[in-house]
């Protein structure tokens, strides 16, 4: 088998069971060799309830000591087992699985795994696993593979599917050479996938980890360097000057610039009005006021007779922005002339768009990726400015740069990491960074608790509620998963409207819904339609709703810091006073600790030094969580020493006119691989 070898080629993937493997955008052999495990589950030995840890995952071998006790509210069933052994006695709760009553037998002995609480001396479980004595001894001692799924296929066809591919697939020749996977300490390619899915220990998986997080940000950051080298020194084809529109906008706002933001503007009047084409990147914390100065910037090309283009992530936030527009075009009479351009418009607005796009009566394109599409013709398009430049690869910013000659780019992003790695990351731009917020914006008020805070936070919720305020609340999964204990959106959704008052209106959210409906649902939020939003963190961006006030994280010791930080930024954006909540299911002193950091600090660039320091490459579960510039397996915090070292070796790569490292230019050249990403499913 090689890479695209079709998936149906794989014993005992049918044609039902290939579909199912194309929902999770696998169709070929080479995807499901890098569709890598999100996480793995480790089975130790059972203990007596006496010894069951709370906070911990273990795992008890008990006799059933009641007959199972089961009710319903309203669409919730819950399923009430006291168990016990000869140390103690325990509780089982399990949703939505009535049939448990009739197969968990009144004196049968069984092993339960899960997460245990404790209130008082009274321990107990939710939703654990059940498993019969030999079912259980066989997984013990092994490091079990867990991969992102969905309806209809198990953990277990998965990793069949990939035992099978691997042994008969044929990877291609190494590409580095063997200096460099000496000076690395890195391992061949082959070793690294297989280890990766079947690791045969935490060392081989830290190892096998290594080479292709390696492999990841060496793609990465190679095309970035490809892309300096080509846009470096580029003309600056619409020179541009202060005008008075710019000077009266900053005037007549209602607050002062901050230092940072006046400082910044500076930088980019310097650019823009320069000799080479400005490419710069606004580095912010959220709230810092990015959006303010990227929207002088907008006014400036606007004032000087040309076009200005603005893409952000989401619909929801494209039709914000020009609201935001057209609200400063009545207060202040600016000369901006806006269109807003997003796939669900219907033909005939699109067709009307085009036009006005073409004929340079918009002086403003206001979108989402249909900014990008073949049909938009722009007159003069001199400034583009995208949101939040980690869900935008380079090649969706060189085609939009593509759409003028030669434009200026202004890239912002709210992820809040260190200078000496963001350098790295946005090679190929300048940097301007504001670490300031504004005045007078009250400052989130935090707490980290564990599990056994859930009934006091529902409560808190309601309060905020009965005051006709919002909430979110985060989980890491869509769905229940085998072999998973963690929170999932469609149940969570399930346990609150069981927990909240009777009417609250409750919606879920997640990356597998159709573009539209996740629209819509931000929308409905948006206009305050819905009070309790459950989603996984594809709220990070592309949502602003000054009513919402609390931010309720699950299983937070599974996110980085940096992350928890902007998911917070979600809250806190109106008038009224908000809250977080950080619900760790672990409570061990190092992942306290480290979620105490939030608890302390609202400043997103202290978290990430610190989250930087406490991170270890020996730290492997949960570290794929952030989602910064896409990565699926490298994270720019826990793998800082590899991120640093690839960069030095590219530019060997680079500067080498030898021929030492022209397989690796081939390789890079070519297009490397791409993981399967996980986080969208």
């Amino acid at each position: 088998m090689n890479y695209n070898s079709s998936i149906s080629e794989i014993r005992g993937v049918g044609e039902k069971t290939a579909s199912l493997f194309k929902k999770l955008n696998i169709e070929n052999a080479g995807e499901l060799i890098n569709f890598l495990p999100r996480d793995y589950d480790e089975f130790s030995q059972p203990v007596p309830i006496s010894e069951a840890v709370p906070g911990e995952i273990c795992a008890v071998d008990v006799r059933v000591a009641s007959i199972p006790n089961l009710k319903r509210i309203r669409n919730l069933t819950i399923l009430n087992v006291n168990v016990a052994d000869n140390s103690g006695d325990m509780q089982l709760t399990f949703f939505n699985m009535p049939y448990l009553k009739n197969t968990l037998k009144r004196g049968g002995s069984y092993i339960f795994r899960g997460r245990v609480q404790a209130k008082g001396l009274f321990k107990s479980m939710e939703q654990p696993k059940v498993y019969s004595y030999d079912e259980y001894m066989k997984l013990t001692k092994k490091l079990q593979p867990i991969y992102s799924l969905t309806k209809g296929l198990s953990n277990n066809a998965v990793s069949k599917a990939v035992r099978f591919c691997l042994d008969k697939y044929e990877f291609p020749d190494e590409y580095y050479t063997e200096e460099l996977l000496s000076e690395n300490g890195l391992i061949d390619y082959p070793s690294a996938i297989e280890e990766i899915h079947f690791p045969e220990s935490r060392e081989s998986l830290i190892n096998a980890r290594r080479r292709l997080v390696y492999d990841e940000f060496f793609a990465f950051i190679y095309n970035l360097r490809k892309n300096k080298n080509e846009n470096d020194n580029t003309p600056n084809n619409f020179k541009m000057f202060e005008t008075a529109d710019t000077v009266k906008f900053i005037e007549a706002l209602p607050f002062k610039l901050t230092k940072g933001q006046l400082k910044c503007w500076g930088e980019i009047k310097q650019d823009i009005s320069g000799e080479y084409a400005m490419n710069r990147l606004i580095q912010g914390d959220v709230g810092s006021g990015k959006t303010v100065v990227a929207l002088l910037s907008l006014l400036l090309t606007a004032s000087n007779n040309n076009q200005g283009a603005l893409m952000a992530p989401t619909e929801v936030l494209a039709v914000q922005h020009f609201e935001t527009v057209k609200g400063y075009i009545e207060k202040y009479g600016i000369a901006f002339k806006p269109v807003l351009l997003i796939g669900s418009m219907t033909a005939k607005q699109k067709k009307e768009a085009y036009e006005r796009i073409e004929s340079g009566d918009a002086n403003l394109i206001i979108g989402t990726h249909a900014l990008i599409q073949e049909k938009v013709k722009y007159k003069s398009l001199a400034l583009v400015v995208t949101d939040e430049q980690h869900r935008f690869g380079v090649k969706q910013r060189e085609a939009l740069a593509g759409k003028g000659n030669d434009p200026h780019l202004l890239v912002m992003s709210a992820t809040p990491i260190p200078r000496t790695i963001a350098i790295i990351m946005y090679g190929d731009l300048k940097i301007s960074i504001i670490d300031e917020l504004p005045a007078k914006r009250l400052p989130i008020k935090n707490c980290v608790v564990g599990a056994n805070y859930r009934p006091t936070a529902y409560k808190f919720i309601a309060g905020e509620l009965s005051k006709k305020r919002q909430a979110y609340v985060i989980c890491p999964l869509l769905e229940p998963s085998e072999n998973d204990e963690l929170e999932n959106v469609v149940d969570y959704s399930e346990k609150l409207r069981a927990a909240l008052p009777d009417g609250t209106r409750i919606k879920y959210l997640h990356g597998k819904l159709k573009g539209a409906e996740k629209n819509s649902i931000m929308e409905e939020f948006s206009k305050g339609e819905i009070d309790v939003l459950v989603s996984t963190t594809v709220i990070e961006v592309g949502i602003n709703v000054p009513n919402a006030t609390v931010m309720m994280v699950e299983n937070a010791e599974r996110f980085g810091l940096a992350q928890l930080h902007q998911l917070r930024g979600r809250v806190g954006r109106g008038e009224y006073q908000s809250y977080c909540i950080f619900i760790s299911t672990k409570n061990d002193e190092s992942t306290m600790k480290r979620l105490e950091i939030l608890n302390h600090s609202n400043d997103g660039f202290h978290i990430a030094s610190e989250d930087l320091k406490l991170r270890g490459p020996g730290d492997i579960f949960g570290i794929r969580q952030s989602g910064d510039f896409s990565f699926v397996i490298g994270d720019v915090f826990t793998d800082a020493d590899v991120l640093k070292k690839v960069s030095a070796d590219v530019d060997r790569v680079f500067a080498d006119s030898s021929g030492k490292y022209d397989r690796i230019k081939a390789h890079f050249d070519n297009g490397a691989f791409n993981f399967v990403d996980f986080r969208s499913i």
